[in-house]
């Protein structure tokens, strides 16, 4: 009798051990597969459920904010049923495995006073195993479960067991931890970046005070609301670029990509695959399949600078995407489908290319749908003191130092045309600044750069300009006094106190270029 039950023991031992196996084996499988906290631990609980009839199996994990233990999944019971439900530690069977770190069996659930019933699921007359979750020596939470009514022998195996899930459960809780914790440093940067990108692209950091510009920038600020067709119309160096950017920046699309494509800057055939994308085999070194530049900015903006310079061909091609947003890629059969804004940007005469049969009028009239023309640098000198003071701010920042002008150096820079618009601009403070040893700019370091210090629209301010003035320099002072004389020499000198040859000698030495009225 005694060796019969023995061997009836060791059967169910057996056949315990083989169910564990079986069990840890479905968990581990769990954990490889679902990438999702909760469903994975529905899966463990599960699989405790199917392989070793543990029934009600919980999970509840530590709340950082609180510090108190927030049941987090139920096994066949539902959420709204223990959301609100949390243990301070010490509090109740789970609260004590919490603070003290120790596991706990219970043989019968209501024999046991510490047993508070919140959940009310458990069979009272059954009994209950409750296990630590840890990652490393900190506990984050409890594993908890009743066993079946038979297993009562075996409730020190079952809480082995229950260990041995638990440690995996921390690992699990681990990289979950982390992942969330990576999801929310990548929404934090992404956020700064939006900011910084708004910021530097917003209107504010477009400068101007003239008229015209004020002007640029309310149709800017009403044309960025809607997702119309943008031709930004203006010299080379004015900051059409720059305006594209506040548009998308500043619309609803501003979430997605702005992509950027100088369609002077490739030939046509390498222009068709940038913008349509090709098939892999299409032509020669076309080794895989690639998106182009309409479907890399699907919800976004596509900025095509230099729209004016593409060929006759292509114009129709490029119609079609703007009519009807559908393309086909390179050695392609398959149409598609893009929800794209356009923004483009020419410096040429496009009506004047019309009238010549250069440029398609239909293309002309769907890309003109908002045109927006950027004065040049010489019809907004009033800007050029806080233009000149931004990008000198730029430039000293790129060179690791602290760099400003004198009001001298600004006098000159005001009496030029430039010609080059915004972008000599910046070339030529960029050139004075590394002829700066200190971090003053002098009228003398930009002179050095070889810009052209002729009088153009700035004249009747010179002519205004008082010649006792003590902030005048040399150089200016004869200016004013020749523009004030109609460039006479002789009045000029009269009104200088000087003879004749003094401002003579004075214009070669002072390398002034003297006008021809």
């Amino acid at each position: 009798m005694s060796n019969a039950r023995e061997e009836g023991w060791f059967d169910q031992e057996m056949e315990v051990l083989r169910a564990e196996l079986h069990t840890l084996y479905q968990v581990s499988k769990v954990l490889s597969h679902s990438l999702n906290f909760k469903q994975t631990l529905d899966g463990v609980l599960n699989a405790l459920h199917e392989g070793m009839g543990l029934a009600r199996g919980m999970v509840s994990l530590v709340d950082a904010a609180t510090g108190e233990l927030q049941i987090s999944l139920v096994y066949g019971v539902s959420d709204t049923v223990t959301e609100e439900i949390s243990y301070l530690p010490g509090e109740g069977v789970v609260g004590t495995i919490l603070k003290s770190g120790n596991s706990i069996v219970i043989e019968r659930i209501m024999s046991e006073p510490r047993f508070l019933s919140r959940l009310g699921i458990y069979n009272p007359q059954g009994a209950f195993v409750g296990v630590p979750i840890r990652i490393g020596k900190k506990i984050v939470g409890v594993l908890a479960a009743q066993p079946a009514p038979d297993a009562t022998p075996l409730l020190h195996e079952y809480q082995r067991f229950l260990e041995m899930i638990a440690n995996l459960i921390g690992q699990s809780v681990r990289l979950s931890q982390e992942v969330a914790q990576e999801k929310r440093d990548i929404v934090e940067e992404r956020d700064v970046l939006r900011r910084t990108v708004r910021g530097q692209y917003g209107f504010d950091n477009i400068i101007g005070h003239t008229q015209n510009m004020r002007r640029i920038f309310e149709q800017v600020r009403l044309v960025a609301k809607w997702n119309t067709t943008v031709l930004i119309r203006g010299e080379t160096g004015t900051g059409k670029e720059l305006i594209a950017n506040a548009i998308h920046y500043n619309s609803p699309r501003a979430r997605g990509s702005f992509v950027k494509l100088n369609c002077a800057a490739l030939p046509e055939t390498l222009l068709e695959s940038e913008l349509f994308g090709h098939e892999k085999g299409a032509f020669t070194g076309a080794v895989a399949q690639r998106k182009g530049r309409f479907e890399q900015a699907e919800g976004g903006t596509v900025f095509l600078d230099e729209i004016g310079d593409i060929s006759a061909s292509f114009q129709a091609k490029l119609l079609r995407v703007l009519q009807e947003g559908e393309l086909e890629r390179v050695g392609g059969i398959r149409t598609i489908k893009v929800d794209v804004r356009v923004v483009a940007a020419t410096h040429r005469d496009l009506e004047s290319e019309v009238q010549k049969g250069r440029f398609r009028e239909d293309l002309y009239y769907r890309l003109n749908v908002m045109p927006l023309f950027l004065p040049p640098l010489r019809e907004r000198m009033e800007d050029i003191p806080d233009i000149a003071r931004f990008l000198v701010e730029k430039v000293g920042t790129q060179q690791g130092r602290s760099l400003s002008l004198t009001d001298a150096a600004l006098r000159v820079l005001m009496h030029h045309d430039w010609p080059g618009n915004v972008r000599e601009l910046e070339n030529c403070l960029e050139r004075a600044a590394v002829v700066t040893e200190g971090n003053l700019i002098d009228r003398d370091a930009v002179l050095l750069t070889g810009i052209d210090e002729k009088i153009s629209v700035s004249r009747g301010a010179v002519q205004s300009l008082d010649l006792d003035d003590p902030d005048l320099d040399e150089r200016e002072k004869v200016i004013a006094a020749l523009e004030q004389a109609g460039w006479v020499q002789a009045k000029a000198a009269r009104l200088l106190d000087m003879t004749p040859r003094q401002i003579a000698y004075r214009i070669q030495t002072l390398n002034i270029k003297v006008r021809q009225i």
